[in-house]
């Protein structure tokens, strides 16, 4: 069976929401943008359609004109959630065989990535952290929030 997904699946702004991953994925836009940020941090430069806030349009021809997308600040900042989504992809929904290896650049070593907090060095995992209300969280937030840390464990 065969879906269309374009049918069924409307761009929603997710602009009005104060939860960060509906911003970032805002940001990031339609489903396809994160392919074409691995993409542009392998190196490839020239498409037709470039998420604004990640890429940034440069001229590098004018007779023809051509344009070639380079990765802004914001895009390449992106790098660790691309590589925070191949380990998850790696570890769950594994290729029958390999087609692309993260590797150390000195040793060419496959590296084993790992999120980890920058002041402590502990995993962010559920035995190290957690998420609590900031100060602009509305009740429903808290709520959310105050239930799952009561039921954590």
């Amino acid at each position: 069976m065969t879906i269309a997904y374009d049918s069924i699946m409307e761009r929603t702004s997710f602009s009005g929401m104060s939860c960060p991953v509906a911003l970032a994925l805002e940001h990031v836009g339609e489903w396809w943008s994160i392919l074409i940020l691995r993409d542009a941090t392998h190196g490839v430069t020239r498409f037709e359609h470039f998420q604004r806030s990640l890429l940034e349009r440069r001229r590098y021809s004018e007779r023809p004109p051509r344009d070639e997308y380079v990765l802004t600040q914001a895009g390449h900042d992106f790098r660790p959630v691309l590589i925070a989504l191949y380990t998850w992809g790696q570890q769950h929904f594994p290729p029958d065989e390999v087609n692309v290896r993260l590797v150390d650049r000195t040793t060419g070593l496959d590296v084993d990535p790992v999120l980890i907090d920058r002041a402590s060095g502990d995993p962010l995992d559920d035995a190290h952290t957690e998420f609590l209300p900031g100060p602009a969280a509305d009740d429903r937030l808290r709520a959310t929030l105050a239930a799952r840390a009561g039921g954590a464990g």
